[in-house]
């Protein structure tokens, strides 16, 4: 069974998920650690439980959700997951740093690239991921099935959804992609997003003001 731990990062507030098993084997979702004691709250983390990151993956591309691709993959010797449509967006990530005065050391490292329906596992349990974009070309969710939870990356927020006015951007598409992909899985699935507070499906269908 997955365990969550998320960590909230960086002057956006990026969460930042690990999910552990009992086994102690973890995967590392969107490391948005920048300074140096978020890197090290990050690390802290992980060897006080001492776990063994297996996987290091980014639901998308934008600097404040890969700010720690670089330190958790030599950490670790892991190789970063993405979707394809992300691989130019992770490019210009510095760029963008640079624009919000947040310098920072990118990932340059081999890529994996994941896929719509791709299984992402660790020991018995697996993620399934889901394509969204709209808030970013290659925007991913990952659904556990077994336990009714998706990490949505910035898809679906609490009463809110993704910004669509960044390059690669489409409101059009990310409302479509939410109905389509995201409200049709069961209404107590708990959404645990790249920003703010969990929320589920259901409430989202009922309550969210740009989706009614």
């Amino acid at each position: 069974m997955f365990l969550i731990k998320v960590l909230t990062f960086n002057p956006v507030q990026e969460n930042t998920y690990i999910l552990y098993n009992e086994n102690k084997d973890c995967i590392v979702i969107d490391p948005g650690c920048y300074s140096d004691e978020e890197k090290e709250a990050l690390k802290s983390f992980i060897d006080k439980n001492e776990l063994q990151p297996k996987l290091l993956i980014n639901t998308h591309c934008h600097l404040d959700h890969v700010f720690g691709n670089k330190y958790i993959a030599e950490a670790y010797q892991l190789t970063l997951q993405i979707h394809k449509n992300e691989e130019a967006v992770l490019q210009m990530a510095p760029a963008s740093g640079l624009m919000f005065n947040l310098p920072f050391d990118n990932y340059k490292g081999e890529l994996i690239f994941l896929k719509e329906g791709d299984i992402v596992s660790l020991g018995e349990d697996s993620l399934q991921v889901i394509e969204a974009p709209g808030h970013s070309p290659g925007s991913i969710c990952f659904y556990c099935e077994k336990q009714k939870f998706i990490i949505g990356g910035d898809v679906l927020f609490y009463q809110s959804i993704g910004r669509t006015d960044l390059p690669g951007g489409s409101h059009e598409g990310l409302i479509k992609n939410i109905k389509e992909k995201l409200f049709v899985l069961p209404q107590e699935v708990k959404v645990y997003p790249g920003h703010g507070p969990a929320t589920t499906i259901g409430d989202e269908i009922k309550y969210n003001p740009y989706l009614i």
